[in-house]
């Protein structure tokens, strides 16, 4: 596993440097960047790294600047004295956030947390190219449902969000229209095309169009605001935050 640390004090940078040879022999520090700038540079030259630790205040700044002015795939651990940032950090691909100084099972703990987002996204991956492997039209265009004793033809790109509920599952469209589906949320899962509806948690199936708001909630977790609003809380784990912000972001 390629590492870089972004950290402007050189105790701190190689201190960790230690923890994490310590943690796991197979990390590899490729690189020690002091600051935005050098940072920038490092990242726009050279192949992204597997994980970045990164302090952030800097002696030029923000480190937050530095998504701004390079292209950052790759999960990111901050590490900082101070817990002020915590919130804004998770808009920056991070999936932890290290108080200085770090303890070994902090980090260590953390290094685990990456190991199950990459065994996570490397199923999920491979998911996904099934899916492009499929033939065109594969996902269902439209879902005829029963409303009374008519028969309703409901197109997928309406459709605001499937739930489960008392081992029933609704779909609810975007005037607020509800009907129940004779199909698990897994199979509609399968029957939705992946790039306009996300699976938020074991009950709940979104369109895009239908999320209108989302927040940080607890450690790491979103709580999502649909449209048509419903009562309870709509929680996204932070297993599954960084995918979520990825689908969002197209």
């Amino acid at each position: 596993m390629n590492v870089i640390i972004i950290e402007d004090e050189k105790p701190a940078a190689e201190k960790l440097h230690k923890a994490l040879l310590l943690a796991d022999e197979q990390v590899q520090v490729v690189a020690v960047l002091g600051s935005i700038a050098n940072a920038v540079q490092w990242l726009d030259e050279n192949v992204q790294p597997d994980l970045i630790f990164m302090d952030i205040e800097l002696t030029d700044g923000l480190s937050f600047k530095i998504f701004e002015q390079a292209n950052i795939n790759c999960p990111v651990i901050f590490t900082t004295a101070y817990d002020d940032y915590w919130q804004e950090a998770f808009e920056y691909n991070s999936i932890d956030y290290l108080l200085k100084p770090v303890k070994q099972d902090k980090l260590e703990t953390a290094l685990k947390k990456y190991d199950k987002l990459k065994q996570h996204f490397a199923i999920n991956f491979q998911q996904l190219l099934q899916y492009k492997n499929q033939p065109a039209g594969r996902y269902k265009k439209r879902y005829l449902v029963k409303r009374g004793s008519d028969l309703i033809a409901v197109k997928t790109e309406d459709i605001a969000y499937c739930y489960a509920t008392h081992k029933l599952v609704c779909m609810v469209d975007a005037h607020n229209q509800k009907y129940i589906l004779d199909k698990s949320l897994a199979d509609i899962e399968k029957e939705l095309e992946p790039s306009q509806f996300f699976r938020l948690n074991r009950k709940y199936i979104a369109n895009i169009n239908a999320v209108k708001k989302m927040k940080l909630y607890g450690k790491g977790k979103l709580l999502i605001e649909l449209l048509p609003a419903v009562e309870e809380e709509v929680i996204i784990s932070n297993e599954n935050v960084a995918a979520f912000k990825e689908w969002m972001g197209g």
